[in-house]
């Protein structure tokens, strides 16, 4: 029968086919074909054959098609076939669908929708022709039954695609139907309903489908779309990643078998880069990607940031169109992610509203953590950032030591933690993938000889390149030497060169290259160079670097290199503090006063004389490079050889000789007597002033080495007591010619080259050494309290160092270990001798001029504690440790918080403070105070808000300033800025400011000298010398945080509303109008408005309190007006406005607007008055008016500002009241017209100088209604809002 089939098709005509078809019935058709397709024979050629005999458009031949079509259908469902016969009927079906009618294609598509919402599918083959019989169905005109109802054919279509989605999916299948709408002419509305479908059933996914199901979902966004699905990706692997690691750091175990880390980072990895390619194919969905993040930014942006996206952002920087604004959008985010983060902290009124928000921060970081997980297309986009957050938010740097900050206030914070992100970011990138370079270098130093050209031609930019950088990329690249000769000529080729450029900097870079290589290569008798302890060194490496030369070949290299180094030996004194010669300028005869040769140090060149050998830091080199010596080798070496025990004997005899002789010698053998020219105008007092440098630090070297060989000797103490004496003198002369001559010294700075180290042995000797055998020798130094102050200063001074560069000069300067060390000795000894020896007592007997030791030793723990909280962060609980003495032996206690070690400290500090303020008041030390209320507030840095500590801090700070009323500004500047410190992390703190306001009105009285003001005493700090500018100005900037904070939480509130309305998820919690945030800011700017109310009325002095006060009332309109039209939003989305807004309007008309205009014209009334002057010189007169004008011009500017921002705030009110039925202006009276015009008149009285009083008709009309009758009394205070 197939074979009679198959010879009539081949016919021309095939009438005889169909009329032997006809003769056959349906089932003996399908029976057929099923053997033949089972047989795996010619089934395609009978199916067509089939379909040839079968036209539409006859009634029978289309019932027959219609039925051999569908039985291939469910042919090719029951998976009986083999894959290319059931291919190649796929493929004959799609060819036949277009020529079906109409109603059969509505037929046959049901019959697909059906079998997807049963399930009955067995293998889905069959879907690959939905697309087509639904694409065949647009192209019917004719209306066609459908449900209920007649539809054209694209109706129909919509309504089985609706009818489709609606249904339910079977997981198998998701992929294979999400891929077959990819090729169905599909509506905006339409792509809607499937990608809707789609997203709904993503999480009912397995992990490893997810990625073709994203890849599908891609294809089809084109057609529309896109934010949906971006958006429920990214929510997603956001989830996902929560779960995740909730799972990681759960206690209990899980009972059911949680992802590896591996496999979900490798198929985040992989939609990753699903969706780069379809961004590269389709630029609108990156566009819409970074429209997605943007407005995430506009709300609550965490919600969109999530580590997945960022690695997403990432990896769409290597597409070029894209970097510049990926990488712009991650560093606002970064920079707006810290500011929120920093104003959180900061107050614990924001705290309580607002829940604990990821920081982006920790994001990025979370993204360099899973990028070791083949994130490849990630490295490359974290390096650039890191790069970029360092290039953009990092100081600019100036001479190696000073920087330049450029911004302020919390950017600056914002801009220093950006800066410091950037930098981890590089740093975990490179710790994640052991790709930083000494790593590398160290432990597969055969890595880089592949790329060693790249490293070569870095060495191209040493000549341009900070020290420090050079030092540090040197000593990572010392290994390569071991296995790249061409590398090290190379290297050696660029230090040459560089060692004559004309950069200083380039010439120290190529003595510090020579250097750190003369100290790698072993040599005979000599000790390997990581064995030494110096400030360049190279700590100890993995790869032995002297295994593959001898060291025959290494002293001809060092040789060699010495040869190079000693021809720097005419380069200048920056360059010549890294290598010395000594006895050009020793005077070996003994009796030969002075030992040195000074006039040999210093070098004149025309009219330029400068410091040509710095003498003193030869000495010092000499002394550790000689202590070292004994102490780190002589004890290693078996046998002392004759000529190495000449050696250091001669150096000992030298400095020996140098100090005996230095003793001796008196001012006028250096010429350097009182007598003397120190002036900087002249050549000789340019070069006695560079001679003085050098004779105090040969002095202070000398008195270093004699204590260190001391062995506590009487007679050596006396010595060292000598030679400080003799660096008095000279000091002494040099202040005194300072004072008078008013002379900078110009070449040097008179920075101490004592070591930390020994400034710390000598403190602890001076002030802490009891032991008996040591107290005759002791007494010797401790007798001279010149000497103890001297050594205190010299600590201060290396801590100031400290802060201000993140080192110290000297030995073990670069190891900060070695110095935080250093650091808790000398606080351990400064913090006994204060809190030993307060300085109320010790300036009892005090015959000396200048601060007493007890005063510089707080000074210097003040110091201190800002430079550990600055630099040692992560050490604060062993620095805490370290200063109690009875912990140090007993270290059971070690789980003793930073919190209970800091209350300890403060402790002993309140008490201090609070003997000064009980002492007399004519023993009152200001200083003192204020430097005991620094130390207070660095401590209390350290307390947890929340302990009781903290709050026992917070008391007792309340408690001083309201008891005590010195009347020094400083103190209660200091005073009170620890109080706000405090307070903002305990509560919202305008409550204070509100009773500082009423003290501060109270004591300066009122603008209106015939009212009567009631004093308050909330804080007997606040009186009349202190009211103002110090509190005043305190207080000021205090409510200027506080409308910042106000200002943000109305910001944050309005983007939610936006939010809100275009996702049109109607109104919620966050835009109702009784939402917790947005009660707490009208309480907040009520109560701000009552301290307002107090200080507008009160008669402040002219200058900056004004202007102050001015710009602060002008940011409190803003902010208003800012809060008025987030509740127009308010009223346009949900309704009316609370009742606390209604009462906070009010208060704002009453109690604010009229007065504001009352102290506008208090400030234009005084002003206008003019200077006064009488007989004085016309130059005098001159600059009087001159002054005046210019304070004139400062303080009406704000003015201006502060009557628009009232204009604008009365506006959006009136807007209000309209939009919200609710009459808002009722106690509101509109302002006046106010004329800012320059009067004539005026302005010629106040340029004459006419000290008359002038009738009031130049001033600017007032506000209307405000001239109320004299009050005798000020009125009971009002309440705030409830």
């Amino acid at each position: 029968m197939d074979q009679k089939i198959l010879s009539l098709a081949a016919e021309r005509t095939a009438d005889k086919l169909q009329e032997f078809l006809q003769t056959l019935k349906d089932d003996d058709l399908t029976h057929l074909l099923q053997n033949q397709a089972v047989k795996g024979k010619a089934a395609g050629a009978l199916l067509r054959a089939i379909f040839k005999g079968s036209p539409c458009s006859e009634e029978a031949g289309t019932l027959r098609r219609h039925k051999i079509y569908t039985y291939c259908i469910q042919l090719v469902e029951s998976g009986d076939l083999q894959k290319e016969v059931a291919s190649e009927i796929i493929g004959l079906l799609m060819l036949e669908a277009h020529h079906f009618p109409g109603p059969f294609l509505v037929e046959l598509a049901n019959d697909f929708v059906s079998a997807v919402k049963e399930g009955s599918l067995v293998n889905g083959k069959s879907l690959e022709l939905l697309p087509i019989i639904l694409t065949a169905l647009t192209t019917k005109k004719e209306n066609l039954a459908y449900g209920k109802g007649e539809f054209s054919g694209k109706e129909c279509k919509k309504q089985l695609i609706s009818t489709l989605c609606s249904g339910r999916w079977d997981q198998q299948y998701v992929i294979q139907l999400t891929s077959m709408f990819k090729d169905v002419p599909l509506t905006a509305e339409e792509v809607e309903f499937v990608v809707g479908k789609v997203l709904t059933v993503f999480s009912k996914m397995n992990l490893q489908e997810i990625p073709p199901l994203v890849y599908q979902l891609l294809v089809l966004s084109s057609k529309g779309s896109r934010k949906s699905v971006l958006e429920r990706i990214i929510a997603f692997f956001n989830e996902l990643d929560k779960q995740h690691t909730e799972e990681q750091s759960g206690d209990e175990l899980l009972d059911l078998v949680t992802v590896p880390s591996s496999e979900l980072r490798h198929v985040e990895g992989t939609v990753i880069l699903h969706i780069v390619f379809a961004i590269k194919l389709d630029c609108e969905l990156g566009r819409e990607l970074l429209k997605c993040i943007k407005a995430g930014q506009q709300g609550d942006f965490i919600n969109n940031l999530c580590p997945f996206s960022i690695a997403l952002l990432l990896s769409v920087t290597r597409i070029q169109r894209f970097e510049e604004q990926v990488f712009d959008l991650l560093k606002t985010s970064v920079v707006k992610s810290f500011k929120d983060l920093q104003l959180l902290e900061g107050s614990k009124f924001l705290q309580n509203l607002i829940p604990h928000r990821p920081c982006v921060s920790a994001m990025i970081l979370e993204v360099v953590k899973n990028s070791v997980h083949s994130w490849d297309h990630v490295i490359q986009g974290l390096v650039e950032l890191g790069f970029i957050l360092m290039d953009s938010y990092g100081p600019r740097k100036i001479l190696d030591v000073k920087t330049i900050e450029i911004s302020s206030g919390h950017s600056r914070m914002s801009n220093q933690h950006a800066c410091k992100l950037g930098a981890n970011i590089l740093l975990e990138t490179f710790k994640v993938l052991d790709n930083l370079l000494s790593n590398i270098i160290i432990y597969a130093p055969l890595v880089l000889q592949s790329c060693s050209s790249k490293v070569t031609e870095t060495f191209d930019y040493l000549s341009f390149l900070p020290l420090q950088t050079v030092q540090g990329l040197l000593k990572a690249v010392q290994p390569l030497l071991k296995v790249s000769m061409s590398m090290r000529d190379s290297l050696i080729l660029v230090l040459r060169k560089a060692m004559f450029a004309r950069q200083l900097d380039a010439r120290k870079s190529a003595v510090a290259g020579f250097l750190l290589l003369l100290k790698n290569f072993k040599v005979l008798g000599s000790l390997s160079s990581s064995q030494c302890s110096q400030s360049i060194g190279v700590s100890q490496v993995h790869v032995d670097v002297h295994s593959r030369y001898n060291s025959v070949a290494n002293e001809t290299f060092c040789l060699e290199i010495m040869d190079s180094l000693r021809r720097c030996l005419g380069q200048q004194a920056d360059v010549r503090l890294m290598l010395y010669e000594l006895k050009q300028y020793y005077e070996p005869q003994p009796d030969l006063l002075p030992p040195l040769k000074l006039e040999a140090c210093i070098l004149t060149q025309g009219d330029q004389i400068s410091l040509q050998e710095p003498l003193d830091y030869l000495l010092c080199c000499i002394q550790h490079c000689l202590a070292w010596y004994k102490s780190k080798v002589i004890p290693l070496q078996q046998e002392e050889e004759e000529e190495e025990e000449a050696f250091y004997q001669d150096l000992d005899d030298m400095l020996e000789s140098i100090t005996n002789r230095m003793i001796k010698s008196e001012l006028e053998d250096f010429e350097l007597d009182k007598s003397a020219d120190f002036s900087q105008n002249t050549d000789t007092g340019i070069k006695n002033s560079i001679c003085a440098f050098l004779v105090m630090g040969v002095c202070e070297v000398l008195i270093e080495y004699n204590f260190s060989i001391s062995n506590f000797s009487k007679n050596k103490f006396e010595e060292v007591l000598s030679l400080f004496k003799c660096y008095k003198k000279l000091s002494d002369i040099l202040n005194e010619k300072a004072g008078k001559g008013k002379t900078k010294t110009a070449n040097k700075t008179n920075d101490s080259i004592l070591s930390m180290k020994f400034v710390s042995d000598l403190l602890t000797a001076l002030f802490r050494d009891s032991t008996p055998s040591h107290e005759e020798s002791l007494s010797v130094l401790r007798s001279s309290n010149e000497f103890m102050r001297y050594a205190v200063k010299v600590a201060l001074q290396k801590v100031q160092q400290l802060k201000e560069t993140g080192h110290v000069s000297g030995p073990d300067s670069q190891n900060p270990d070695k110095i935080f060390q250093n650091l808790c000795d000398i606080t351990r000894v400064l913090l006994w001798r204060y809190t030993s020896i307060p300085t109320s007592v010790e300036e009892l007997g005090k015959k000396e001029k200048g601060k007493s030791i007890s005063l510089l030793c707080l000074e210097g723990l003040q110091k201190i504690f800002s430079a550990v909280q600055q630099f040692y962060q992560p050490k604060i609980q062993q620095f805490l440790r370290a200063l109690d003495v009875t912990d140090v032996e007993d270290r059971e206690d070690a789980d003793v918080s930073v919190t209970q070690r800091a209350a300890f400290q403060i402790r002993q500090f309140q008490r201090s403070l609070l003997n000064l303020l009980n002492s007399e008041e004519e023993d009152f030390n200001s200083k003192e105070a204020v430097l005991l209320v620094s130390v207070l507030t660095s401590l209390s840095k350290l307390l947890e808000p929340s302990s009781p500590q903290f709050v026992q801090m917070l008391s007792w700070t309340t408690k001083i300033c309201k008891e005590n009323s010195q009347e020094d500004a400083l103190f209660c500047k200091s005073l009170m800025n620890l109080l706000f410190s405090l307070h903002v992390l305990y509560k919202s703190p305008v409550i204070l400011l509100r009773d500082l306001s009423q003290d501060i009105h109270g004591h300066l009285g009122d603008i209106d000298q015939d009212v009567e003001v009631e004093k308050t005493n909330h804080f007997a700090i606040v009186n009349l010398r202190t009211a103002a500018p110090a509190v005043c100005l305190l207080v000021l900037s205090q409510a200027e945080q506080v409308l910042e904070e106000v200002d943000w939480l109305i910001t944050k509130l309005k983007r939610q509303m936006s939010q809100e309305t275009l996702s049109e998820k109607g109104s919620s919690q966050a835009s109702a109008p009784n939402h917790p945030a947005a009660k707490a800011i009208i309480m907040q700017l009520g109560t701000l408005l009552t301290f307002f109310h107090e200080l507008v009325q009160t008669a402040l002095p002219s200058g900056s309190c004004v202007d102050t006060l001015l710009k602060d009332l002008c940011k409190m309109y803003t902010i208003l007006t800012a809060l008025v039209k987030y509740y127009l939003q308010v009223c346009w989305s949900s309704g009316g406005i609370p009742k606390n807004m209604e009462k906070l309007v009010k208060l704002s008309g009453s109690h604010l607007t009229p007065l504001c205009y009352s102290f506008i014209s208090y400030v234009q009334n005084k002003n206008s008055q003019g200077p006064k002057h009488t007989g004085e010189k016309k130059k005098e007169k001159t600059a009087v008016v001159a002054t005046a004008m210019a304070r004139v011009l400062r303080e009406t500017k704000p003015i201006p500002n502060l009557i628009f921002a009232i204009e604008q705030y009365e506006k959006f009110l009136i807007h209000l009241s309209k939009r919200s039925r609710v009459n808002l202006m009722q106690h509101i009276k509109l302002s006046t017209s106010r004329d800012f015009k320059i009067k004539g008149n005026i302005l010629d009285l106040v340029l004459r100088g006419d000290g008359e009083d002038e009738n009031e008709e130049g001033t600017a009309s007032e506000h209307g209604g405000q001239n109320e009758p004299a009050k005798k009394k000020r009125k009971k205070e009002m309440k705030c809002l409830s």
